[in-house]
């Protein structure tokens, strides 16, 4: 990256962590590890574990004392500013956004508020208690509902029209969730890199095509879902998607990379494309989209990697 007065050389790789989404996150660490060895860094690996272990990892890191630190942890702990606090903390260049970008993205609700604030078009929703949700409908259906902050579809519940009843919801969702109108339409996708002068910005539009919903088998597992990268769309449906995706990342403030989902009803035209969310630790997995369509302009898994390494170092 430009501008750089010394590379990094040496990072650590956090991976795992204790959230719902552990598994990924190791798939994610694993990757990413491997293409930074590629690139030439000297890479170690760090599983914080299955509990919030914080000191312990402070221990490790202040040990190891990493030029950068790659963030490859995902859910909560790992993407919703707390790692990011404890990196900030010890004065540790990490990748991905930071404490409030991060935060921010992670609370579903309070995303939802800054897009509209900045214009952006996001569908109806409310915040209910779980029990309340259980026990009747809270809004007409169709309607969605999941944890107001986990990702990777984590605990999602679609409640279509012919329910003969409220969701009964597992033990895996949280007290309060949020339950928003279901979009219907083209699951599209971008990711984008960085917002300064010379930075990548948003890459490309990706047409995500199931057989279902799009629920975290089809996210992660091979064959789970096919995807038309680049997207064929109208040119307005593809600016749109572009633009959106680096409006919601300034407004969050995002750093790094985000991906940014929509929902795009076609017999709408233009006023059917929504913001379903942003996320700020997008996948890194062999079927994840992000890497995906920075090859798909021209940049390797290897690149991409060392693109984050490199924009982090640079954030000091």
């Amino acid at each position: 990256m430009a501008g750089l007065s010394s590379l990094p050389s040496r990072v650590v790789v956090l991976m795992g962590g204790p959230s719902a989404e552990r598994e990924v996150s190791l798939s994610t660490g694993k990757g990413c590890a491997e293409a930074l060895r590629g690139e030439g860094f000297d890479v170690i690996e760090v599983d914080p574990g299955e509990t919030h272990a914080g000191a312990e990892l402070c221990a490790r890191l202040a040990a190891i004392n990493p030029d950068v630190v790659f963030n490859a942890l995902h859910g909560r702990w790992g993407e919703d500013g707390c790692v990011q606090g404890l990196l900030e903390w010890m004065r540790l260049p990490y990748t991905h956004s930071g404490v409030l970008a991060s935060s921010l993205a992670m609370d579903k609700a309070r995303a939802k508020d800054t897009f509209r604030a900045h214009g952006l078009p996001v569908v109806d929703s409310i915040i209910a208690r779980k029990q309340d949700v259980c026990s009747a409908h809270v809004m007409a259906t169709p309607y969605v509902v999941k944890p107001n902050n986990e990702g990777s579809s984590v605990g999602v519940y679609l409640v279509n029209e012919a329910a003969n009843g409220p969701p009964q919801l597992g033990p895996e969702m949280p007290d309060e969730v949020m339950v928003e109108t279901f979009a219907p339409g083209r699951e599209l996708t971008t990711s984008v890199l960085g917002d300064k002068p010379g930075d990548p910005g948003a890459l490309t539009v990706t047409d995500i095509l199931t057989d279902g919903w799009y629920d975290y088998d089809a996210k992660y597992k091979p064959g789970g879902s096919r995807h038309v990268v680049p997207a064929e769309l109208p040119q307005e449906i593809w600016d749109a998607c572009m633009d959106m995706a680096l409006r919601a990342h300034t407004a969050l403030g995002c750093r790094g990379v985000s991906r940014t989902d929509f929902r795009w009803d076609e017999s709408r035209g233009l006023e059917g494309l929504i913001i379903l969310e942003t996320n700020t630790q997008p996948g890194m997995t062999p079927t994840s989209l992000t890497p995906e369509q920075a090859q798909a302009v021209g940049m390797s898994f290897g690149q991409l990697c060392r693109w984050l390494v490199e924009d982090a170092s640079c954030n000091r």
